[in-house]
Parts: structure tokens; C-alpha cells; sequence
């Protein structure tokens, strides 16, 4: 029987990510599924080298952490600075080298399940020390006097975890400019694995930082800006991406528009919600395929966000 999970599908997802690590706590287990998905065009990137700068950082989080300087963008002496949790490098650095501006990415694979990612960032400075190790290799590669315009965090399915405990401190929340989560915001249910629709409650501490960014970046003249994309995917032991993102919408009073459109490599999007620099993207599917889009999605969503 197939387990069709918000976090499973990183599975089926490591012939294009190579994300999968088998140490550190098992995601969360979700009710099976039958869903079986066969329209949508599920359009995949191939794995691939781009012309660039790599190298690695190894000594900050408990996974060594991947940098990429596109080639055409290395003249640059002002970079955006993308830190990407959860997700193939290839796709990142396909991201970097569609982007519309100059962009260093960084990407980070640290396991399976949020709590590994959230983990990681336990001790409030390692953002901190991330990013200075990132600026000290940029300066020594490419130049003295490299800077970063902005600060970028993005997160696939799991990856959400890390960027919700950086900017659970008022000094790294400060430090983001911008963050995009692809089919990734969860809570518990409570009690634990009993659906709203069964009398249970959302635990919404976990969505709490989530929240105060969206209200930052739903500010007219904000420099914060937020946008989440979801599928249809439905747990059923844990709060889904659409529960959790209507939590956030419900809170700042912003409603959802239903919407036919084509999203990028064949996906199919439903809904949308924005109020200035905040946005929600909602899209068709519940299989793992469905959930895999996003994170294929990536560049699409990176120059949605930069626009908002």
C-alpha cells in the first residue's frame, strides 16, 4: 500500500533531488491514499551541470551546504542571497540561472522530516554564522567587495522547518527579506492525528512565526515579502498545507479567489490569495507527483516572489 504524504514524497523524489538521508528522525506517517494521478503533465527538469561557481560550506549546519554562482552572473558585485532547505542542487541551480537579477543560491539537505531541519537551527546564531561563512567564501572568490542586497529563504515539503525556527527570533526574522514555501507549512492536530473534521483542533503555535511574517509582508509599503504554494494533499494525521495556509489567510482576513490557469511544467492552479508583498498559490493534486511539481516549480515561484 503507498503512503501518500507531504513528506513522503521525498522518495519519490530522490532520483531528481538526492535528498534522502537515512539517519536523524522518521517523518510523520499519514493515512494511505489510492490517489492516483494520470492528466496532469508532471513536467520533470533533467539532472544537469551549469556553467558556475561550486563549492561547499561543512562546518555550520549537520549536512554540508551547497553554493552556486551562475557564470553569467559572476561580474555582479550585488547578489540576492538564496538559501534553499530540502531539494535537489540541480534544481536550485536551475532556479539561480533563470533568475531575474544576480543571485547566489545556497541548498541544504539535512534529512527526512521537519524536526530534522528545525533541529538544526536549535542555537539561534547558526543563521548567523551561515551566513557569514557563505560572505567570507563569496569575498575570498570573487571579490572584497561582494555585497547582498537581500536575503532569501526558500523551503520544499520538509525544508519548512528550518526556516520557521530562524525566524522564530526577532533578529534573524529582521534578517529575511523574502521567503517561498513550496507545498510545505504543517501543524499537529489536537489531539494528535484527530482531523478538524472529527472535532479535533490545530495546534497553531508551530504556524505563529509563519503569521507574523505574512502580516509583515501584507504590508503596503513592507520590504518583507511572502509567498506560499499548495497542493491538494490531505495527511490526515497532521494539518495539510492548504489547512495551515488557510489558518494564516483566516487570521489576516484575506480571502481566496478560485481561479482556472496554467502553472509552470503542466500545473494546474485553483486559487489565489494576496494582499500586497504576502500571496498564496493553491494547485490541483493529491499524489506525490502533485507534491514533486513545486519543488520542479522552484525558478517559476523564485521570480513570482521577487514580484510581489
Amino acid at each position: 500500500m503507498r503512503v501518500w504524504s507531504a513528506f513522503y514524497p521525498m522518495l519519490l523524489c530522490v532520483a531528481f533531488a538526492h535528498a534522502q538521508q537515512k539517519d536523524g528522525p522518521k517523518p510523520a506517517a499519514q493515512n494511505p491514499s489510492p490517489m492516483v494521478e494520470n492528466t496532469r503533465a508532471h513536467e520533470r527538469i533533467p539532472t544537469q551541470k551549469f556553467p558556475g561557481i561550486e563549492f561547499t560550506i561543512s562546518d555550520v549546519l549537520p549536512k554540508p551546504v551547497e553554493i552556486f554562482i551562475p557564470q553569467r552572473q559572476q561580474k555582479f558585485r550585488r547578489f540576492d542571497l538564496l538559501l534553499h532547505f530540502h531539494g535537489a542542487g540541480f534544481l536550485v541551480q536551475y532556479a539561480a540561472t533563470r533568475y531575474k537579477g544576480s543571485v547566489v543560491a545556497a541548498v541544504a539537505n539535512l534529512g527526512s522530516g521537519s524536526s530534522v531541519y528545525g533541529n538544526a537551527f536549535d542555537d539561534s546564531t547558526k543563521f548567523s554564522t551561515l551566513l557569514t561563512a557563505i560572505m567570507d567564501s563569496l569575498h575570498q572568490k570573487l571579490a572584497p567587495q561582494i555585497t547582498v542586497r537581500q536575503v532569501i529563504l526558500s523551503g520544499f515539503s520538509a525544508g519548512y522547518g528550518a526556516i520557521r525556527k530562524i525566524i522564530s527570533t526577532q533578529q534573524n526574522f529582521s534578517r529575511v527579506d523574502a521567503i517561498l514555501l513550496l507545498d510545505g507549512i504543517h501543524a499537529s492536530y489536537i489531539p494528535e492525528r484527530q482531523v478538524l473534521a472529527e472535532g479535533g483542533k490545530m495546534d497553531s503555535t508551530g504556524l505563529e512565526a509563519f503569521l507574523q511574517f505574512a502580516h509583515a509582508a501584507g504590508k503596503k509599503n513592507s520590504s518583507k515579502r511572502f509567498l506560499i504554494t499548495h497542493s491538494e494533499i490531505f495527511p490526515g494525521t497532521f494539518v495539510s498545507a492548504t489547512e495551515a495556509t488557510d489558518f494564516i489567510l483566516q487570521k489576516l482576513d484575506i480571502r481566496r479567489q478560485p481561479i482556472l490557469k496554467w502553472g509552470p511544467r503542466g500545473m494546474q492552479q485553483l486559487s489565489r490569495a494576496r494582499r500586497h508583498h504576502f500571496a498564496v498559490l493553491g494547485f490541483a493534486g493529491n499524489t506525490a507527483p502533485d507534491h514533486v511539481d513545486h519543488l520542479h516549480g522552484l525558478f517559476y515561484f523564485l521570480n513570482t516572489l521577487k514580484k510581489l
